[in-house]
């Protein structure tokens, strides 16, 4: 990999609800003109105190960053491109990992997804188990990973098994944003180790990492000491000390390499010049690295384009396919992988206990009601509260799953249509059996029409209603993805919804009267009257001579009970297009930056 002048540069945002926006903003450099080459066989290590630019550049170097970077970046002497992803590991630092699995299940459904179809099912997982080996992680293999609502393995067994996702593609080129990091000296040398004999393998190994102990300094064959986003070293660990002694910085006492390495990097010295000031170390040390460093390092670049071998195209990149696997087996795996970390929330004792309480409730509340007003105000009821119920559970999905959905798509891991379909089709169960429950237990208990075609015409407004309102919400929170403020804005559009669907103020003012048009309640409401009543049906009206018509009945008469066909059309038309804004709005996330 090689990479030359690289910049990357960010606009302030200074604007708020009081601060008008400037139209020149100030921007501030991150990086400033970085260089360098690692070849094969090569562990790279990136130093630096914090806000050096580390990890900007470890992503920029990985293709993962937005916004203005310029200089050039190639490997093997050509640009990125998306069937690159297949070749290239990237373990940020963070362990962005489902936390129900097990370690097997997470890097088996890993090896299922990202191994190419030219290995059988039982290779790719014969490939996983030998990854487990390989970080020494057969000892906790059954235990689940866990996260910070849930006890699992390890810090450190943690990060191994995200070091090990990437593991299993054999990639060419591994980048790691501080593997070390939070881990205790004998788990981080253990890391380290491992990564020395993947690099030692063949492999190229770029990582970031803070302040290495001196024997895992030792083990690095380069390091890119950074200081405010520029260069002020570059080269084999080993002549570091000796190089900053040929310009004048050398310790005085015994101490870690990198300790000293840092110091610098803050404009902190140990020489006897008392008026040396920090800015004035950091402004040598950069004047020092182009006089001695950035000439060779150039010269070094030239030879490598003059060699020719930047450029070639191998037999493997020529029959590269995008995808490892195809759309269906993608699909299957996910919703595999969904189901089993999903299913301790979807069909919790709390959740089940809920609609079971709620469900009794309203079964006595309502016994054998035959009040008209009563009957409609249950329909109305039911829609309500299967609106809510799967609106507040569906807008939280895509806010949770965010980092891993970027994560994964970074790496090229899967099509996002693949995981939208199994996403949504994983939690159809759960949606469709908890209401069928509830209106079991409340339907015979309030005495609605006793009869199958009802019944089930009935259920079928509910799931149409469940179904819909869970698109609205998914799209709210593809939309939004801060889980806060989607709740809020999904609260605020269905009681909007709810308020303007005809049951509470029957004679809407006309210039709100179009929200009615989109309420997913109105459709609901409508189809639920439908399926219990017929205009013709009568009911006891003392006051107005004995009996009356159901369909002459106030807050029916406002709704009608024509339009069944039209009615349901107009929620399935809803049931597509929400998910739709919900697939558009995911394409955003996890999609590669080209530079």
């Amino acid at each position: 990999m090689q990479f030359h002048d690289v910049d990357y540069k960010i606009k302030s945002k200074k604007t708020g609800f009081f601060i008008p926006k400037k139209p020149n903003s100030e921007e501030k450099a991150i990086l400033k003109g970085i260089s360098g080459v690692v070849h094969p066989g090569e562990m790279l290590a990136m130093l630096g105190p914090s806000g050096s630019g580390k990890t900007t550049l470890l992503t920029a170097l990985g293709c993962r960053l937005g916004g203005q970077l310029n200089g050039t970046i190639a490997y093997n002497g050509k640009p990125f491109s998306n069937k690159m992803k297949r070749n290239i590991g990237f373990v940020t630092q963070d362990e962005i990992l489902l936390p129900h699995l097990t370690v097997t299940e997470t890097l088996v459904f890993t090896a299922l997804l990202r191994l190419p179809n030219t290995l059988t099912k039982q290779q790719k997982v014969a490939q996983a188990e030998a990854v487990i080996s390989q970080l020494g992680l057969s000892k906790c293999k059954n235990g689940v990973v866990g996260g910070q609502t849930l006890r699992g393995v390890s810090g450190g067994e943690r990060k191994r098994v995200s070091i090990g996702q990437e593991m299993l593609i054999n990639p060419s080129l591994l980048f790691l944003d501080e593997p070390t990091s939070g881990l205790d000296s004998t788990t981080a040398q253990r890391i380290v180790s491992t990564l020395w004999e993947v690099a030692n393998g063949g492999r190229t190994v770029v990582m970031t990492i803070h302040q290495p102990s001196s024997r895992l300094f030792y083990m690095l064959h380069k390091i890119l000491l950074l200081s405010e986003g520029s260069s002020i070293y570059f080269g084999e660990g080993s002549k570091a000390m000796d190089y900053f002694s040929s310009i004048g910085y050398s310790s005085s006492v015994p101490m870690n390499p990198s300790d000293f390495l840092l110091d610098l990097a803050n404009g902190l010295s140990m020489n006897n010049d008392p008026y040396e000031e920090p800015a004035m170390i950091k402004q040598k040390l950069v004047s020092s690295y182009k006089t001695n460093i950035a000439v060779k390092l150039e010269s070094e670049q030239q030879e490598l384009t003059d060699e020719h071998w930047f450029g070639v195209e191998s037999d493997k990149d020529k029959n590269f396919e995008r995808w490892s696997t195809t759309w269906w087996q993608e699909f299957c795996v996910l919703l595999r992988r969904g189901i089993k970390e999903r299913k301790y929330e979807s069909f919790s004792g709390l959740e089940v206990g809920q609609v079971l309480v709620i469900a009794f409730f309203c079964g006595i509340l309502w016994w054998q009601c035959d009040d008209l007003q009563d009957q409609t105000g249950l329909l109305y009821f039911l829609t309500s509260f299967w609106g809510f119920e799967p609106l507040v559970k569906a807008i939280s999905t895509f806010p949770k799953e965010r980092k891993i959905l970027e994560k994964e798509r970074s790496s090229g891991m899967y099509r996002l249509s693949s995981y939208f379909m199994s996403r949504t089709t994983n939690d159809l169960p759960m949606e469709l059996f908890l209401p069928t429950i509830f209106t079991l237990i409340v339907y015979w208990m309030a005495g609605l029409k006793p009869s199958v075609a009802n019944f089930f015409a009935a259920i079928f407004s509910l799931f149409l209603n469940v179904l819909v309102t869970q698109g609205l919400g998914l799209a709210i929170g593809a939309v939004v993805l801060d889980q806060t403020s989607a709740i809020t804005l999904g609260t605020v559009l269905m009681l909007s919804f709810l308020l303007a669907s005809g049951y509470f103020v029957q004679h809407v003012p006309r210039f709100i009267a179009w929200i009615k048009y989109l309420s997913i309640g109105q459709f609901t409401y409508k189809l639920l009257l439908m399926s219990q009543f017929e205009a013709d049906d009568t009911y006891p009206c003392p006051r107005l001579g004995g009996v009356c018509k159901v369909g002459d009945f106030p807050a029916i008469k406002q709704m009608g009970l024509r339009g069944k066909a039209t009615t349901v059309l107009g929620l399935v038309v809803m049931l597509v297009g929400y998910r739709l804004v919900a697939y558009i709005a995911l394409m955003r996330i996890g999609v590669t930056k080209r530079h």
